[in-house]
């Protein structure tokens, strides 16, 4: 890759960087900022929960990418959706701003559903499109930029958002949040798909998700299982991890300022040096490496809390899991793309996402359960003892995997670029970057 090709893939990472951190922060920000709010003017705990329905469209991505892989645009498959979704969800946010939070609990209710299926709706044209127009060999970056800016629109969602919340009122994070957005599209409509990798050749139009030809894939099946195991264990521990730190006497203010602010700058900076370790390891190395620290960050933590080993080990075990995460969710990130096919990019996005989600969903129900049957130790136990048999899969996944994604390095440029040798031919070995 040249200089001019390098820059103009750089500023694809970024374009895609700051789309990923706008569309997560709104559904953060109605799932974690917003309850406190809520708890302030008087809505009861289960008006709360069932204000968590919002996010329940994640679920179903595989469903929503339908309609994305089969009508397509002449000018840009993925880069209209992308525009037309973003477009009408900031235009959503602008109207939940004019509302309050004394309104009728039932429209704001379906304003906030309307959000959630919009964030999670354009995401997969968004994503469809990072992998369409990213050389392969930029993948690994992206997935670790993706999983950077996650981090950082927790922090954003979850807190800085609550604070402009206190400070200016109801409407100023939304107002905040749809700018975002509309700076987002303004790069991003400049971007030119139809001269893009993987153009040349015009959309598959599917009447249905081919996903028996995903399972198919080098590697996909034992892909899969990696995918829907690696990440939900260490993230059910983080997700405890507040209400841990409390119960064990920490003010409510250091663990917000530590699990969450810390946390979040920790599993940023572990995401992009988790993704510069895996292009030097590669991922069929760095799935056992990054699955036994997945591990080995669960087991020191469920020693701190055990042994009573007292408040800096327990920071150091809250940071070690941070890394643990960042490392885990790059790599599980770029393995997506990865595994995506050719003219199907929305719709194998939408399948790995729907089935990231819902172990994701399902896992921390399972350790909630186990929380309060047999205490903090007994669940940090149960999902060291899950993380082990996840490791011994990784191993057992490893080399299937290696030789799938190198497999793909060498195929690409002529897969994505040219479908005809002639086109291969033409443009040589190495793909081009998109200019934008």
């Amino acid at each position: 890759m040249n200089r001019q090709d390098g820059a103009g893939a750089w500023r694809l990472q970024l374009l895609f960087g700051w789309l990923s951190f706008v569309l997560a922060v709104p559904s953060i920000y109605l799932l974690l900022g917003l309850p406190l709010v809520m708890r302030e003017h008087g809505w009861s705990g289960t008006e709360i929960g069932l204000f968590q329905l919002a996010g329940l469209p994640a679920v179903f991505k595989f469903l929503l990418a339908l309609p994305v892989q089969r009508f397509g645009f002449e000018r840009g498959h993925y880069r209209i959706w992308a525009l037309v979704l973003c477009l009408m969800l900031a235009l959503l946010l602008v109207l939940v701003s004019q509302q309050a939070i004394t309104a009728h609990r039932g429209y704001l209710f379906g304003l906030a559903f309307s959000a959630g299926v919009l964030a999670t709706w354009a995401d997969i044209p968004v994503n469809a499109l990072m992998i369409k127009l990213l050389p392969e060999s930029q993948r690994i970056r992206a997935g670790g930029i993706r999983s950077a800016a996650l981090f950082l629109g927790a922090i954003v969602g979850a807190g800085v958002m609550l604070l402009v919340h206190n400070r200016w009122g109801w409407q100023a994070p939304f107002l905040l949040m749809a700018a975002g957005l509309l700076l987002g599209l303004l790069p991003l409509a400049w971007v030119r798909e139809s001269s893009a990798a993987g153009a040349a050749a015009a959309p598959t139009r599917l009447s249905l998700a081919d996903w028996s030809g995903y399972f198919r894939q080098p590697g996909a099946r034992l892909w899969t299982w990696v995918l829907l195991s690696s990440f939900p264990f260490v993230g059910a521990a983080w997700l405890y991890l507040k209400p841990l730190l409390l119960d064990q006497g920490m003010a409510a203010q250091q663990v917000a300022l530590i699990a969450g602010v810390g946390g979040g700058v920790v599993g940023a900076l572990a995401s992009v040096l988790g993704g510069r370790l895996i292009q030097r390891l590669g991922p069929g190395r760095a799935i056992p490496l990054f699955m036994v620290w997945a591990l080995f960050a669960l087991l020191a933590l469920t020693a701190a809390v055990g042994l009573q080993a007292g408040m800096v080990w327990l920071v150091a075990a809250a940071f070690v899991l941070a890394t643990a995460m960042g490392a885990v969710s790059t790599l599980v990130f770029a393995l997506m793309m990865f595994f995506s096919r050719a003219h199907r990019q929305a719709a194998d996005y939408g399948l790995q996402a729907s089935l990231f989600v819902l172990t994701r969903m399902l896992v921390p129900i399972a350790a909630g359960v186990l929380l309060d049957r047999s205490g903090h130790v007994g669940m940090l136990t149960g999902l060291s003892l899950a993380m082990f048999v996840v490791c011994a899969l990784a191993l057992v996944a490893r080399r299937s995997i290696a030789a799938a994604t190198a497999g793909l390095y060498q195929e690409a440029p002529t897969r994505l670029l040219a479908p005809r040798p002639v086109r291969a031919e033409a443009h040589g070995p190495q793909p081009r970057a998109i200019q934008s």
